[in-house]
């Protein structure tokens, strides 16, 4: 198998969630450049469509879900159309997540709640969902998108950290129970990303300095930097891998 086959998801379906703005817009357009149909969930139903017009030039086939992954029963649903319009998933992306920061010692418990559910549960049911179709075929990829928070600490990020360190964790869980079967189940936990929800949280000066003065390589994270990590985890060059917690951050967590 060449080098850039490897590398190729022609002939599978990937069920991205978040695909609608950020990280899982990015995913989507370069799984869809590899060769892979998609089954695109998010909350924008405007630009769910405008995602769908760009990769259908590509020859492509994607299918736009919406679904509140903050309910069980529409995370679940969420899986069940992906199944629908494709038959079966190849190529799980956990990617939608949300992120409400504050201190601890005031923090709101339904933010709590939501943001666990949206994070760690949503994960949780879309991965039990149709783990057993890629167990029975003997092939199938899981990728997770955490965050450096799930391993470092970060101040008035006491939910989102939780959330990500939970998805970290349930990603090497799964791994035990999925690998015996051909399944690779990683996680990428990357920097601060420079998407619309990035931007609204590390734009200030007097956030944003200190971590880019900690951080040797002194930037932040591009969504088609995660995707392209995603490519290789959800690709045949990265059947090796499995349970995992793919670093991209710039060597922040290293010193």
């Amino acid at each position: 198998m060449s080098w850039d086959t490897r590398f190729r998801l022609t002939g599978k379906t990937a069920l991205i969630t978040g695909a609608s703005s950020g990280i899982g817009t990015a995913i989507a357009e370069v799984f869809a450049d590899a060769g892979a149909d998609i089954a695109a969930h998010g909350r924008d139903t405007t630009r769910l469509d405008a995602l769908a017009q760009k990769i259908s030039v590509t020859g492509r086939r994607i299918v736009p879900i919406t679904g509140d992954l903050a309910d069980p029963v529409a995370t679940e649903a969420v899986a069940q159309q992906a199944l629908e319009a494709f038959d079966q998933i190849d190529i799980l992306v956990n990617s939608a997540g949300i992120a409400i920061t504050g201190p601890a010692i005031e923090y709101d418990l339904a933010d709590w709640q939501k943001t666990l559910a949206v994070n760690l549960s949503a994960p949780f049911i879309l991965s039990k969902a149709l783990l057993p179709g890629m167990m029975r075929r003997k092939q199938g990829k899981i990728i997770n998108i955490s965050s450096q928070t799930g391993v470092i600490a970060l101040p008035e990020h006491a939910a989102y950290a939780s959330s990500k360190g939970g998805l970290n964790a349930l990603t090497k869980s799964l791994m035990t129970e999925a690998a015996p079967h051909n399944v690779q189940v990683n996680a990428i936990c990357p920097t601060v990303v420079m998407t619309e929800m990035g931007q609204a949280l590390w734009s200030a000066p007097d956030k944003k300095d200190p971590f880019l003065a900690r951080t040797p390589l002194g930037r932040f994270g591009e969504p088609v930097e995660i995707a392209d990590m995603a490519l290789y985890l959800a690709s045949p060059a990265s059947d090796l891998v499995n349970g995992t917690t793919m670093m991209i951050e710039g060597g922040y967590s290293s010193i």
